[in-house]
């Protein structure tokens, strides 16, 4: 074997090994919310911190995943449902491009805030396994809820979980 091999091997197998042991932290229910900053398509920024006092519905989604798509219609419906002062809905696109997810948006009458990740940061950030995934975030900016998969935003029941959480 050239030394040259040999150094590129070594250096990879160190990378391996180093890479093992490193998991990475998952957002758990009764953690800190992490913060972020994004910006949504209408190019207003938005802090997680400075929404503290309020619910905070965070979703994780894509135009090109199909529960996503399925699921939207019952977050904007959830949306318009709740009180702005007191619930505020971040759809969080993530691996996908604004422009398409304006597009759906517009032709679905989507009015929720869509922040763009399409960098996956905060999705990394929050660990996500896959999409859709939501986190319900308190007014002390602790995870009540964490819901992988598509979930019926509007029933009776995600209803009143979340106005439990505004009334505490």
């Amino acid at each position: 074997m050239k030394k040259s091999s040999r150094f590129i091997l070594i250096i990879c197998l160190f990378l391996f090994i180093s890479a093992c042991g490193q998991e990475q932290a998952t957002v758990k229910v009764g953690d800190l919310a992490p913060d972020f900053s994004l910006v949504d398509l209408e190019g207003k920024t938005w802090v997680l911190s400075e929404l503290k006092g309020q619910v905070v519905f965070i979703n994780f989604w894509a135009t090109w995943c199909p529960p996503c798509m399925k699921e939207l219609p019952s977050m904007q419906k959830l949306y318009t449902t709740l009180p702005g002062d007191k619930f505020k809905m971040l759809a969080v696109l993530n691996n996908d491009k604004p422009v398409v997810a304006n597009f759906v948006a517009n032709q679905n009458g989507f009015t929720m805030p869509i922040l763009d990740d399409s960098k996956q940061l905060i999705g990394a950030r929050y660990a996500i396994t896959g999409l859709p995934e939501t986190f319900i975030v308190d007014k002390q900016g602790i995870v009540r809820e964490k819901v992988i998969g598509p979930a019926q935003w509007d029933s009776p029941g995600s209803v009143q979980m979340i106005m439990n959480l505004i009334n505490q």
